[in-house]
């Protein structure tokens, strides 16, 4: 028996309809990765196939004249209004790339609004800021010195002062040939930030392969993490710093946390928006170095990592953890600590 074309047609549809459905089958009753490893493989090995998490990368192969002028703006106070602060008062490269600070103090002692975030390593955020208003480095590298409450200035003033050093106008001059100006100064902090990368944290050598870089119960506070659902938010290759997340999705933390009244800060990505449901969301905040950054949150309301760790389990998990829970994650937590990167070590 033969078919006429719209036949041929109709049964080469329907036979590839029904091979998505049996592939669509048969991938859907696969195991996952790590359910078809043996029972017998090391639980290391296990725990070390991940998808959401992957080691820090190598620092940057960047124009070394840039990156040392770079620096040396990074460290200049040339940048704010009264010669008082430059980008390492807040982000102290010898303490974490941070000051240890609830709250940072700019010109004339004025007070910020929200806690800092570490330096290092942020280059890998998808945007910068607690509320992500800033889509790069550069763009990040502006807003402190026009803001008011740290260094107060503005770039016709920074670069009138740069300007009258003879020495530093002519190496600018060196680095760019349309020499001192606001996009070459952030351009050039910005390509110094890139090489703040702290690497070979006893985590990014266990996901390389090393299954003695983590003890026993920083992998089992691995393990609690992503059963958890931690990773879920803090993933990639920064541990965090890749998306939004409303703080306080399974509980009111604003409204729990009584002793401080909530404040315009507080409102996160609603601030840049405008929209409801961006109220009290925030850049998800990367856990690489995190056991040395302390205080924690946005608000800088929290001094022990262990009270962090049992915050984030109640108001973002809904999860009431236990101290052995608590104390392994924290283990886990201390693994994510790096070296401070080459040009940095003494």
């Amino acid at each position: 028996m033969t078919m006429n074309r719209a036949g041929l047609q109709r049964f080469a549809t329907a036979a590839a309809v029904f091979g998505v459905a049996v592939a669509g089958f048969w991938l859907w009753w696969l195991p996952r990765p790590d359910e078809r490893l043996p029972s017998r493989e090391p639980a290391a090995a296990i725990e070390r196939s991940t998808a959401a998490l992957v080691p820090l990368p190598l620092v940057p192969d960047l124009p070394p004249d840039r990156v040392a002028l770079g620096r040396a703006l990074f460290e200049d106070v040339r940048l704010s209004h009264d010669n008082s602060l430059s980008c390492s008062s807040c982000h102290d490269l010898t303490t974490a790339g941070h000051d240890r600070r609830r709250f940072s103090v700019g010109v004339d002692g004025a007070l910020g609004s929200v806690n800092a975030p570490s330096v290092f390593n942020a280059s890998l955020n998808f945007a910068q800021f607690w509320d992500g208003r800033a889509r790069s480095l550069e763009e990040q590298a502006a807003g402190p010195v026009h803001n008011p409450l740290e260094m107060a200035s503005n770039w016709d003033e920074v670069i009138g002062k740069l300007q009258a050093d003879g020495h530093f106008w002519r190496e600018f001059r060196k680095v760019y040939p349309e020499g001192l100006t606001a996009a070459n100064i952030v351009d050039a902090i910005a390509t110094f930030e890139r090489t703040l990368l702290t690497a070979n944290a006893p985590f990014d050598r266990f996901l390389r392969g090393d299954l003695q870089a983590l003890d026993a119960k920083a992998l089992g506070g691995y393990r609690r993490f992503k059963e958890l659902g931690c990773v879920s938010c803090h993933q990639g290759v920064n541990i965090g710093g890749n998306m939004f997340q409303r703080f306080g999705v399974m509980a009111e933390y604003f409204g729990d946390r009584g002793h401080l009244q909530i404040a315009a800060a507080d409102l996160g990505r609603f601030n840049v928006t405008g929209r409801e449901e961006d109220r009290y969301v925030f850049k998800v905040p990367s856990l690489r170095n995190v056991a040395l950054t302390a205080p924690y949150f946005h608000d800088g309301s929290v001094a022990a990592l262990e009270d962090a760790v049992a915050i984030m389990g109640r108001y973002q998990l809904g999860r009431q953890l236990s101290k052995e829970e608590i104390s392994s994650l924290v283990a886990f937590l201390n693994s994510l600590t790096g070296k401070l990167p080459v040009s940095l070590q003494k």
